[in-house]
């Protein structure tokens, strides 16, 4: 009995010793292997920059009116203060005269010209810029933005870009996908299809209200369709009124000059949001430039859109034009050093689409003293 007491008591012990000698085993984890597109996403965002910014600064001073009406008084107006929101990511690999922005932060008022450009610093694969900027300038707001994604290869070019740019009353979608021919690595031209989606531009909603003198009938206009009313019970002195019954004018004379302009530029806008969007096939041909060396630099770049294909569409540019029309866009980029202290400089873009025309330029000289 005493035997089986102390067997009894001995047999944990062995077993923990066992245990203890026995090897651990650790379970291997199955380490999952990225795919071959998450590897590609990861390369493609790889360097991009993401950005945003809020920029702000004083706008116009204030402005003082002076009224003699009934008697002597003072009106003063206030602007609010000038901002601009920049939101954005790209992935635009920069020429060679672009200053090196990897060491600085990017604050949204840059203004890089070169990404009007046909063709990329990049030898081939894709660029891309996302970008939205809120604005207000002296009180007015206004909305930018531009969209754009290209791949570059070795003898095609494909791109999309949405752009909207309030200043210029210009808003499109553009789609190109063009040959490219390189003669050497500064020198290249192509040509291939551009499709643009946009608003029909050359559509005058004031046309079916111009007389035969070539003035327009605006009071009709502003009774017809803005629902404005002109009330004759004085008949030594009209009142003007808006939809809601108000008074907006007491004399012929403030109601042409004043109200009539705003009714007119209200009627104009309606009549445009009403009408849809139109597609149009354009033929485009272009060419690129670019040479870069420490003390001198030259890139430019054209694009002409000299034949549009005709449609049937009733707000077809074609019809609003009489006939074929030619756009085009360009972008020139100079620098030159003549010494190590004397500089000039000069860089800018155009572009005149629908007969809309905008640009931006800088141009200047530097003088270090050494």
């Amino acid at each position: 009995m005493r035997n089986l007491i102390f067997l009894l008591c001995f047999i944990p012990f062995v077993m923990q010793g066992q245990d203890s000698l026995s090897p651990v085993v650790k379970e291997k984890k199955e380490v999952k292997k990225p795919s071959e597109f998450q590897k590609r996403l990861k390369r493609e965002f790889k360097f991009s920059t993401f950005y945003a910014a809020y920029n702000g600064a004083n706008s116009i001073s204030d402005v003082t009116t002076y009224s003699v009406t009934n008697g002597l008084t003072t009106t003063r107006t206030s602007t609010p203060f000038d901002y601009s929101a920049v939101f954005g990511i790209r992935k635009i690999q920069r020429f060679g005269y672009e200053p090196n922005i990897q060491n600085r932060f990017k604050n949204g008022t840059e203004n890089s010209f070169s990404d009007a450009a046909t063709i990329g610093s990049k030898s081939k694969g894709f660029e891309y810029l996302f970008e939205w900027d809120f604005r207000r300038q002296q009180g007015k707001t206004f909305l930018s933005q531009d969209h754009f994604l290209r791949y570059i290869g070795d003898w095609y070019v494909v791109k999309v870009e949405y752009l909207q740019d309030q200043l210029a009353d210009i808003n499109y979608f553009e789609a190109s996908q063009r040959y490219r021919y390189k003669f050497n690595r500064k020198f290249s031209v192509n040509a291939g299809l551009v499709q643009r989606i946009s608003e029909p531009y050359g559509f005058d909603p004031l046309a079916d209200w111009v007389l035969q003198t070539g003035d327009i009938h605006f009071t009709n206009l502003a009774i017809e369709e803005m629902g404005y009313g002109v009330d004759f019970s004085d008949v030594d002195n009209y009142q003007y009124l808006d939809p809601n019954g108000n008074v907006v004018a007491n004399s012929t004379e403030v109601w042409e000059a004043v109200v009539i302009p705003q009714i007119l530029s209200d009627y104009v806008d309606r009549e445009r949001a009403l009408l849809p969007n139109k597609l149009e096939y354009s033929f485009v041909m272009g060419f690129d430039y670019y040479k870069y060396t420490k003390d001198f630099w030259l890139h430019s770049w054209a694009n002409v859109m000299p034949y549009h294909i005709k449609s049937n569409d009733q707000y077809s540019y074609n019809k609003y034009n009489g006939g074929n029309w030619v756009d085009y866009s360009g972008g020139l980029i100079f620098g030159y050093r003549f010494t190590k202290s004397l500089g000039i400089f000069t860089e800018g873009k155009y572009h005149k689409y629908w007969n809309r025309s905008w640009y931006d330029f800088s141009m200047g000289i530097n003088f270090i003293i050494l």
